[in-house]
Formats: structure tokens, C-alpha cells, sequence
């Protein structure tokens, strides 16, 4: 991993400046990757997850791959451009101007997780190939064969000094983390962004951690809770809530608890009114999550929870090898419960009453800061009390984990759901070094101003004018 990282960075500072026709160029290149093997990615994916949606992975990997990097395409002639700025006085009159330029880093490590393993891999090369980068992915030992794809094609579209995947499992990952990088991306679970972040630290790598946590639905007293259980069920629902923004739970005015359970059971059974044999729901991708979300739900029932399975066509999950798992809704669930402690990642949903929107607020703030934040609700008032009175990296409001969807809106976390953010032109910046220039009048403006011995009144008026007073 030395010997290639060495290599990107000589062809990179070889070939500097990198001009932005070879930047569209890898763009180009990107979306012909992922466009010309978007079926055996679909089939790579499937095999991994034990069984996963085809049409899903268009939608979200293959699609949500190519949109990213098209939008950069489209866009970063204006990105690229020179951001004039402003000189203080007088110095703009006398011939002085400032500007940003916006450089690339060099080579930006990228360490991927498993839950879309195509698009939280090329959604970021969008922006680092924008910026002029040349990039390093580590792939996730969770999808081996959407691995080992990426490893075979790459070559037809990228020399290894511009593109390279690495794979292999927690060492490598470790290893990986500790390469002198000029930018790392890590996209996964808050524990393990911790260590990453200590490894990137003995060489100062500047490191941007997106994370996940607890990310909470408030469903506000003026709700419709027909449109809120359709649109949390296809959310939590989706890649069976293997979703860093799924919602990860609810919380309800006291009245309307039994509505919105109601709405949930409805929507959720609309959608799979079959789940095991039903091509279009996802497995839980491997054994040990499987197991995990079986014993947290077990560890919320043992301490209180209901647990409202919906299996609407009354299924028998024991007597098969499957890991497709129902949309289990846990009624009653309190802090002790490992549900409401840790981030849940599958399709397992904790319900909680509130009375008052304070309440519910103030739920929210007593613990870690979420990735995403769902408000639905018609009361203006209401919504803007709760943008206001919560911090989270995003929002979806109406809706949920939609905003990820928006090229123009920066996407990152806050304190443990994350540091730093990407998308669109907020990757590019992120990705690139903002360097600063300026280019002095042609006039002595040192000696007008005082600012050079022997020190007289002209450094006291130039010291006045800038102290005030």
C-alpha cells in the first residue's frame, strides 16, 4: 500500500496543475465504470447481502452512483474558478487584490462500508476527482464479491496511479488508516471512526468521519400519520434499515400512538405483503448482525418491550436459512433497553410517547448529536422550534433520509455522527486546498503606512485608523 500511495503522489506532483479536461475526463471515466457493469454489480451485491434487490441497487448504487458524479461534471468548470476576495483599505485603491485558489490535496484515502458498497464509493471520487485528486479505496471485507468486482474492472478505466482498490479485513483496514494521506474519507460506525481518527493522527491527516448514530423521527401533533407511516416504513424498510440515516426511532404524542403503529403496519405490509420469498426486500448482510438484532430485540422484550411483528402473510422465519428479517415495531422501549442505546441498523423501529414538543426536543438533546433529524408536521411554529432547539448533521422534514439525496446540500454529521462534510460542491471544497492569495500594489505600501523603521506618525495614524478609538 507504501509502494502505491508513493506512486499516486509522484504522478501527481509530476503532473500538477492538473487541468480540469482530465479532471472531467475521470468523471467520465467513473460513471463508464460503474454504467457498463451495473448488472454484475446488482449480481455482486445480491451474492454478498445473501439476497438483495436488484432494482434497489439501480436505484441506490447504480443511480445514486452516476448522478454524483454527472452533477460534478456539469459543474465543476464554476467550482474550479478563482474566488476573488476583498483587501482592506486602502489597499484595493492602491493596486493590491486578493483571491482563493482552489488546489488539489494529492491523494485522498477513501475507507468504504458494506451497506452501499457501490455508492459510498463513487459519490466521493465525484468530488475528489473534481478537486484534481487521485484517490486510494479500501473496500469492506462485509462485500467480498462487490470487492473483488471493483479490483477487476478498474484497470480497463483508470491507471493505478490515478484509481486503486484495496481489500481485506480489519489489519488491512488498520493499516490503511495509518498511510500518510493528504485527505482521508471514512464512512462507517462511530467506534470504529474513533480509531480511525487516532490513526490518522500521527501524520496529521486531515480526516473527514462520516458516522451514523440515533437518528430520531418526531412526529408532530398536526402529523398526518397515514403520510408518516408510509414514508418511516419505506425509510426504516429500505435495505432492510441497513441505512446510516434510517430512522432509527419515533417519537409520538401520546395520543396517537395506536395511529401511527397502525399507519406503520399498514404501509409496511402494502410494500412486502410477502417478505421471504419477495425479490424485493434485502437480507441483513451476514450471520453476526443477524444474530445481533435478534438478541437486541430478545433484550427489549425481557425488559418490558411489546414487540408488534408485521408479517403479513404470517410467514415462518425459524424454518428457514434466511436472513430476511420483518419490520419489528418495539412498543414501551426505555434507556436500559439496548435498542434505545445503541444505533439499531436493521429493520427493528422503538416507538416512544411524548406530551409537548419540549419533551420531545429535550429527548433528543440528552443524547449524542444524530446524523439525520425527521420532523413531520404542518405547525410552522412547531417546526421551527425544533430546527432550532436541535443540532443534527441533517434534516429531512416531511420525509425521511431524502436530504442525502440533494447534490447542492452538504452531507456530514456533527460531534459523534461525524466531522466534515461532502456532496457537491461541499466535496469539492472539502477535497481541495483553499489557497490563499495576494498580490501587493506596486507602491510601497509598507513604507506609506508607517509599518517600516524608524516608526513616526505615520505608524501612529496607521495604528489609530486600525485600533479605533
Amino acid at each position: 500500500m507504501h509502494e502505491l500511495l508513493a506512486a499516486q503522489r509522484d504522478s501527481f506532483m509530476a503532473a500538477l496543475p492538473e487541468p480540469l479536461a482530465l479532471r472531467k475526463d475521470r468523471l467520465k471515466r467513473a460513471i463508464a465504470m460503474v454504467r457498463d457493469s451495473a448488472t454484475r454489480f446488482c449480481d455482486a451485491l445480491s451474492e454478498d447481502f445473501g439476497h438483495r434487490s436488484p432494482e434497489q441497487t439501480m436505484v441506490t448504487d447504480i443511480a445514486g452512483s452516476i448522478g454524483p458524479l454527472q452533477h460534478a461534471l456539469k459543474h465543476v468548470d464554476r467550482w474550479a474558478r478563482r474566488d476573488r476576495r476583498g483587501v482592506q483599505f486602502p489597499l484595493g485603491l492602491l493596486g493590491a487584490r486578493a483571491w482563493v485558489e482552489y488546489q488539489p490535496k494529492g491523494v485522498v484515502g477513501v475507507i468504504a462500508p458494506w451497506n452501499f458498497p457501490v455508492n459510498l464509493v463513487m459519490a466521493p471520487l465525484a468530488g475528489i476527482f473534481a478537486a484534481g485528486n487521485r484517490a486510494m479505496v479500501k473496500t469492506s471485507e462485509f462485500t467480498p464479491a462487490t470487492a473483488a468486482l471493483f479490483e477487476e474492472i478498474v484497470g480497463k478505466y483508470f491507471d493505478p496511479a490515478e484509481l486503486v482498490f484495496v481489500s481485506g479485513g480489519p489489519e488491512v483496514g488498520k493499516a490503511f488508516a495509518e498511510l500518510p494521506f493528504d485527505h482521508l474519507l471514512f464512512t462507517g460506525a462511530t467506534g470504529i471512526g474513533r480509531h480511525i481518527l487516532h490513526a490518522a493522527a500521527d501524520n496529521l491527516t486531515p480526516v473527514t468521519l462520516e458516522l451514523g448514530g440515533k437518528s430520531p423521527v418526531i412526529v408532530g401533533d398536526s402529523a398526518d400519520l397515514a403520510q408518516v407511516g408510509q414514508r418511516v416504513a419505506m425509510g426504516k424498510m429500505l435495505n432492510a434499515g441497513q441505512i446510516c440515516l434510517a430512522p432509527d426511532y419515533v417519537l409520538v404524542p401520546s395520543a396517537k400512538e395506536e395511529g401511527l403503529i397502525d399507519s406503520l403496519k399498514a404501509a409496511a405490509s402494502a410494500m412486502y405483503p410477502t417478505l421471504l420469498g419477495n425479490p424485493d426486500y434485502t437480507s441483513v448482510v451476514n450471520d453476526r448482525h443477524y444474530q445481533r438484532l435478534n438478541a437486541w430485540i430478545d433484550d427489549a422484550r425481557a425488559k418490558g418491550a411489546r414487540i408488534e411483528v408485521v408479517n403479513p402473510a404470517g410467514e415462518d422465519f425459524t424454518a428457514t436459512n434466511s436472513r430476511k428479517m420483518p419490520l419489528h415495531i418495539v412498543r414501551d422501549a426505555t434507556d436500559d433497553m439496548i435498542v434505545m442505546q445503541e444505533e439499531i441498523f436493521g429493520p427493528v423501529l422503538p416507538v416512544r410517547r411524548y406530551d409537548g414538543i419540549d419533551n420531545a426536543i429535550a429527548e433528543v438533546n440528552r443524547r449524542d448529536r444524530p446524523l439525520g433529524l425527521y420532523y413531520f408536521g404542518r405547525d410552522e411554529g412547531e417546526r421551527r422550534r425544533v430546527l432550532d432547539r436541535t443540532i443534527s448533521g441533517g434534516v429531512t422534514l416531511d420525509d425521511v433520509v431524502f436530504h442525502v439525496s440533494m447534490e447542492d446540500l452538504p452531507f456530514g454529521g456533527v460531534g459523534p455522527s461525524g466531522m466534515g462534510a461532502y456532496h457537491g460542491r461541499d466535496g469539492f471544497v472539502t477535497f481541495s486546498h483553499a489557497k490563499s492569495v495576494f498580490k501587493q500594489s506596486r507602491l510601497d505600501v509598507a513604507k506609506l503606512a508607517g509599518l517600516k523603521p524608524p516608526y513616526g506618525a505615520a505608524t501612529r495614524k496607521t495604528v489609530a485608523r486600525q485600533i479605533g478609538g
